[in-house]
């Protein structure tokens, strides 16, 4: 079967709790239309689909002529399909896994750890950190998708602490007067402030956290009953996510995160160490094959504050800076690439027209995206 290069998976489905409920989530119809057995729970969540070796999700194939194996064990009898250099390079592992999500409710604040980094946790607490590999992943949308990533030009965030006198408070005076002052500094200066700011507000007391909080809320609240506008405070926002978790510390992560709405088609890269968290939207996403985040809030798992101090990279940029632009092929127009500067994975977006006899709306597949390994030259 060394021959054969294509033929049909059976993908791993995570209902997480933040994922979008039955048949209102692309994973679940992209799962029905995949497999016409399959019952769509409108009850339960369809958060993530998973595309390829992972251990936690590894696919299964579904082709008669191939005894019943997962993606991970064929591809460990059938070395050659990666290519000499992929395989050389990742120790015969597909070095990259591939997902859908559907997020209905905010994901944590976090950010993936280097492969330094990830090697140690692994070690320390493989329990929390599942292996030893790094995570940079990109995200492009489906649909509208929203999301924090990077952290905003201290400008943004001086602003903010004028405004918000209840993210000030959890912030303190001294990290708020060095944040300042590190506006005539160099980008030394600049990530030393920064690391305060969110270090201070990360490590607050969980009783200070719930008062600012819930005097915040308050104040908004009125805010908008008066009819007055929200949007110098991010309001809308801050609701939102109090009403997802309340009393969590990461609703004050808006303060001093980009916030990005990208439209279908536009993407966000994540290297190690950029904090970042998805709001609301579909995407589809590439990474590394890993599964380690080191989170800080806005979740009831494992949470890591120390860790996630430590390890970001405490550079701002404006969010539009954060936008990553893909590539438009010059031997086929139909053909947008994603290549992003880690040896991992490439995205590749086909936009496919619709049949001559079907009207464009009632096409099936009017694009598709798949990833590949950067340095091949066969797609995977």
């Amino acid at each position: 079967m060394a021959s054969q290069r294509v033929f049909p998976l059976s993908c791993v489905v995570q209902q997480y709790a933040w994922g979008k409920m039955g048949s209102n989530s692309e994973v679940a119809c992209l799962l029905a239309s995949s497999d016409p057995l399959v019952q769509i729970s409108e009850d339960k969540p369809y958060a993530e689909l998973w595309m390829g070796t992972h251990p936690k999700g590894d696919a299964k194939i579904l082709d008669n002529r191939i005894s019943q194996k997962t993606l991970g064990q064929w591809i460990a009898d059938n070395q050659d399909c990666l290519g000499s250099k992929v395989k050389d390079t990742f120790n015969g592992k597909l070095p990259f896994l591939f997902k859908v999500l559907s997020v209905e409710t905010a994901l944590s604040i976090q950010a993936h750890p280097n492969k330094e980094l990830a090697e140690k946790l692994h070690l320390q607490a493989p329990q929390h950190y599942p292996d030893a590999n790094h995570k940079p992943e990109m995200a492009i949308a489906l649909t509208s998708f929203q999301g924090l990533c990077g952290f905003r030009p201290v400008e943004e965030i001086v602003t903010f602490l004028k405004k918000v006198p209840e993210f000030q408070s959890l912030i303190g005076d001294d990290a708020t007067a060095q944040l300042r002052q590190s506006m005539n500094g160099d980008s030394q200066a600049v990530a030393s402030a920064l690391q305060s700011c969110f270090s201070h507000l990360m490590k607050s007391e969980k009783k200070l956290v719930v008062e600012q909080l819930n005097l915040l809320v308050k104040r908004i609240s009125q805010q908008a009953s008066a009819g007055n506008s929200m949007e110098d405070t991010c309001g809308e926002l801050l609701l939102r996510l109090h009403q997802q978790y309340p009393g969590d510390i990461g609703c004050f992560a808006i303060y001093l995160l980009n916030l990005i709405t990208l439209k279908p088609g536009e993407a966000m890269f994540l290297e190690a160490n950029v904090p970042h968290a998805y709001l609301k939207g579909d995407c589809v996403e590439c990474m590394a094959c890993s599964d380690n985040t080191v989170r800080a809030g806005l979740t009831p798992k494992f949470i890591d504050v120390p860790t996630l101090c430590e390890m970001l990279s405490y550079t701002p940029t404006p969010s539009k800076a954060r936008l990553f632009t893909p590539t438009q092929s010059q031997d086929d127009p139909y053909l947008s690439i994603y290549d992003p500067p880690v040896p991992d994975f490439t995205v590749m977006k086909m936009e496919a027209t619709p049949h001559p006899g079907l009207q464009e709306e009632e096409s099936p597949f009017p694009c598709c995206a798949f990833p590949a390994v950067r340095g091949s030259q066969e797609p995977k």
